[in-house]
């Protein structure tokens, strides 16, 4: 998006013709690699750029991926990396960064401008590197965030000293393991709406996550909705969204 939008500025200044303007919309929707399909439009249909999934990728097709894609876009958001994969992307890109807490892979030379406010809370600090997948992934695409960490319902005085932090966001992600209560707290205590996260923190019976699955799917509060166990990123993603709308209205 950010490609078309220098595009159509320059043609506006008088600095592309028409048809130089047009060379950059007959492009391919995709850049073909044989293993991989880049959606390098993807960002003028849903205002968000293609992300790449880290984990299990082999070494010459995850360099390859970022390469064609920051030279499309300028910027490189990625998830689920491990501390090789970043060794491998800063041989060929050097400034690429990475947090060891949520896994993050990132080229951004020039961050986004951050509007609005969602608020980012987690449980327990187990709980954290989800959090922080979250949390990084709603900034990158231009959101302001809140995070409020360590607030689980073992010890609800903590969360109810965030209540009016909690109250004024847009949206309120909820991540937790265990039993997974803390969405439904949160759901009763804020008006806009709450994107419950469980995570696989817990002993035995948490079963990798499920447990706190159902007792989300399962609450009792309104205005809640659940992503998949551990999925940071796609909280982040939605929160984003619906912080965007409430800018808009």
């Amino acid at each position: 998006m950010d490609e078309a939008r220098r595009v159509l500025e320059s043609l506006e200044k008088g600095e592309l013709s028409v048809d130089e303007a047009l060379v950059f919309f007959k492009k391919e929707p995709f850049k073909e690699l044989d293993f991989a399909k880049l959606d390098t439009h993807r960002g003028l249909r849903s205002g968000f750029p293609e992300v790449v999934f880290c984990e299990g990728k082999p070494d010459d097709h995850l360099k390859s991926i970022y390469e064609k894609l920051l030279d499309a876009d300028g910027r490189v958001f990625g998830t689920r990396a491990s501390e090789s994969q970043y060794e491998l992307i800063k041989s060929v890109i050097p400034d690429v960064s990475y947090d060891r807490v949520s896994r993050i892979l990132k080229v951004e030379r020039q961050a986004a401008e951050r509007k609005g406010m969602i608020c980012v809370a987690c449980a327990g600090t187990a709980d954290i590197p989800v959090a922080e997948e979250a949390a990084q992934t709603a900034e990158y695409f231009g959101t302001y965030v809140e995070r409020v960490y360590d607030v689980g319902v073992s010890g609800i005085h903590r969360l109810l000293s965030k209540v009016e932090l909690l109250q004024k966001a847009n949206c309120v992600v909820a991540i937790a393991g265990m039993e997974g209560a803390l969405a439904s707290v949160i759901g009763g205590l804020v008006s806009n709406p709450v994107i419950a996260v469980p995570t696989s923190v817990g002993y035995g019976a948490s079963l990798n996550g499920l447990s706190a699955l159902l007792t989300m799917i399962n609450s009792c509060a309104n205005g809640i909705a659940v992503v998949n166990i551990d999925n940071g990123y796609g909280a982040g993603y939605m929160a984003t969204q619906i912080n965007r709308l409430a800018i808009k209205t």
